[in-house]
């Protein structure tokens, strides 16, 4: 198998899945979709109907990861392994996205306080029209969240751009009494799943 380049591209937007590439020490270049087009987002994030939580992060990372190769050929940029992602909270069977305001983002913890949920994180690498993909799930135990809590939490700016209306790795780990799975993949990329895609790929990581 011909190696691959040791530099990727990231084929999102998330701030925390960049800090995790670095950790392991992958080298990375930005390949961002656009949200605001005239035809609307370049990948949209809607739940199909009757759509299931496992097919709905596969289906999303897929075309993130086909967009943003369509977009290295339309740029002639430098044929690199594209990276993709998509994570997504499930509770009761039920997806729980990114709260649009501070009344959902309530919501959403009031439904997690004192429950059980998943974490599914779904990665893609896609070089050379061949694509190498799995889905990481975790079940995350929240503790028993008092309303003042849930409120003083939600007038941060923490809740907003996190599925499920939490971020792991900020204050919300004081909601958090078990995790069986991956603390990285609930943040947004499982390394050790990633790390694993790449070298089947050919990558060299260490």
């Amino acid at each position: 198998m011909k190696p691959l380049p040791q530099k990727i591209y990231l084929a999102s937007k998330s701030p925390r899945r960049r800090e995790l590439l670095r950790q392991i020490g992958i080298e990375f270049e930005l390949l961002l979709l656009r949200d605001q087009t005239p035809r609307g987002p370049e990948v949209s994030e809607i739940v199909l109907p009757n759509e299931r939580a496992e097919d709905y992060v596969a289906r999303v990372t897929l075309e993130k990861a086909a967009f943003a190769q369509k977009t290295m050929w339309w740029r002639k940029l430098p044929a690199r392994p594209i990276l993709a992602a998509d994570t997504t909270v499930v509770l009761d069977g039920h997806i729980l996205g990114k709260p649009a305001d501070e009344a959902e983002a309530i919501a959403m913890l009031r439904s997690l306080s004192g429950r059980t949920h998943q974490v599914l994180t779904h990665i893609a690498v896609l070089h050379d029209d061949k694509i190498y993909q799995m889905t990481q799930r975790s079940d995350v135990a929240f503790t028993a969240l008092s309303d003042h809590t849930i409120r003083a939490y939600c007038a941060t700016s923490e809740p907003y751009d996190k599925a499920g209306g939490y971020g792991i790795q900020g204050q919300a780990a004081l909601f958090i009494q078990d995790i069986a799975g991956s603390y990285s993949g609930i943040m947004g990329l499982p390394l050790f799943e990633t790390g694993k895609l790449l070298e089947q790929a050919g990558m060299r990581i260490l």
